[in-house]
């Protein structure tokens, strides 16, 4: 009876031979051992439909780099209200600082975490739940109603006034560290707890950590100011904006945007989140007393809908999409049509999954955010390639920017954050109103930009 559960020496004779047997085997060794899978699958037919050239496209200032660190989410949120400095107060450039909003996402993560620890104290350590809130307590990564929540309480600032530090641009070691200081607090506050002390008492204990949590981040990031002075010149080196103010004055002021009226609409295709519903990712946010994240789930269509009607208002559009798919990093090429990896092998590698079971299996969520700045229609007004703000430096793909095709909007982009005014009575009047369905913490729509 043939051994159907190891790899035998005929199993490996076989594919020798599978493999051996034809001639498009060895061209596809030979390209990919010298040069990697997505060169040696790049399609240039389709390549040559990323040509850049939009018919409504939004002009924002010079471009931005995160560096190596994971705050893709705060710089396409930075990207967005940027614009409405730039565009208000006629500017050549502008820029918000990235350190600033850092500093107070990871205090308010911190505090976020330990909160959860203290409302899962008589869970098991080794359930999945105290497992999954220890793997990642203060990742660099978030999103847009994550941001909403920063700047409702600590405003923004410019770069000048809190520019940025070793910490800021790699934030591996600061995050180590961090990370080892709250898992530590996790384990007293727990030991704590089974020895018989009171709550009130383990909540004084957090307040002593939270002190040094600020403590830890302020030798690495600085501390944020309370008040800054401003002196913004316009194109023409006229003064346009002159004083001193506190971030959220200065928000209120020069950046003039209803963060409120901003909301996340993700599309999800699966079973268990019905289209036209709204959802909410439990233990998922870093401001505390502002309740986390809040979603409606609607078609890819109507994402495209609304980002065209924000766009043709001359606003950019944040949204959240898995980046690493079909993209030609270098080129700055988001497309499915620009690889063909499929080929290559000889069999469904891409294509063995649509979008939902994508989901399902982990193979695909939201791994980035970034900032739509144009978009190109056809004939009938559709959409068939978008212009893409990232956050990689002007010398990334094409001068800052990438593009990404329409089939591929389709397949992997998640999210979109738009005014709530573009979206139909019936799409606002249910992300209003409907109690939200709340997806386990470790949803791929908890994932975290």
């Amino acid at each position: 009876m043939d051994d159907l559960t190891s790899i035998t020496a005929d199993d490996l004779a076989a594919s020798h031979e599978n493999f051996s047997s034809e001639r498009v085997n060895a061209v596809a060794k030979n390209a990919v051992t010298a040069s990697g899978i997505r060169a040696a699958a790049r399609r240039p037919e389709g390549v040559a439909t990323n040509a850049l050239g939009f018919d409504i496209e939004v002009t924002q200032g010079e471009r931005c780099n995160q560096e190596r660190s994971g705050r893709c989410w705060m710089f396409a949120s930075l990207n967005t209200m940027r614009y409405r400095v730039i565009k208000k107060y006629n500017l050549k450039t502008f820029e918000l600082s990235q350190a600033y909003p850092l500093f107070w996402d990871k205090l308010e993560k911190s505090n976020w975490f330990l909160e959860n620890i203290l409302d899962t104290l008589d869970e098991p350590l080794d359930g999945r739940l105290v497992s999954f809130l220890l793997t990642d307590p203060i990742g660099d990564g978030g999103q847009w109603d994550m941001f909403r929540s920063l700047v409702k309480k600590y405003g923004v600032v410019p770069k000048e006034a809190m520019p940025e530090t070793a910490c800021s641009r790699n934030t591996s070691d600061m995050d180590r560290y961090l990370t080892r200081y709250l898992r530590g607090a996790a384990k007293r506050l727990r030991q704590s707890h089974e020895a018989g002390v009171e709550m009130a008492d383990l909540r004084s204990m957090k307040k002593e950590m939270m002190d040094e949590v600020y403590h830890l981040l302020a030798v690495c990031l600085g501390e944020p100011p309370a008040s800054f002075p401003v002196r913004l010149r316009d194109k023409d080196d006229k003064l346009v904006l002159t004083g001193t103010f506190t971030p959220k004055e200065f928000f209120s002021t020069a950046v003039d945007m209803d963060v409120d009226a901003y909301v996340s609409l993700i599309s999800a295709p699966t079973a268990d989140k019905p289209f036209g519903h709204t959802y909410t990712v439990s233990r998922l946010g870093n401001v505390f007393e502002d309740h986390g994240v809040r979603y409606l789930n609607l078609p890819p269509t109507e994402l495209k809908r609304v980002a065209i009607a924000q766009l043709r208002d001359n606003l950019p559009v944040w949204f959240g999409c898995d980046v690493i798919q079909s993209y030609l990093r270098d080129e700055g090429i988001m497309d499915t049509a620009a690889l063909d990896v499929d080929a290559l092998f000889g069999f469904p590698v891409e294509g063995n999954m649509d979008k939902a079971e994508r989901l399902d299996y982990g193979e695909s969520l939201m791994t980035h955010a970034m900032v739509l700045e144009g978009v190109r229609l056809d004939e009938k007004g559709e959409p068939t390639l978008w212009k893409v703000e990232n956050s990689w430096g002007k010398d990334h793909g094409r001068d800052g920017f990438d593009t990404l095709s329409d089939a591929w909007f389709d397949e992997y982009v998640y999210q979109v954050v738009v005014d709530k005014k573009y979206l139909t009575e019936e799409e606002r009047h249910t992300y209003e109103t409907e109690e939200p369905t709340v997806l386990a913490p470790w949803d791929p729509m908890g994932s975290l930009a």
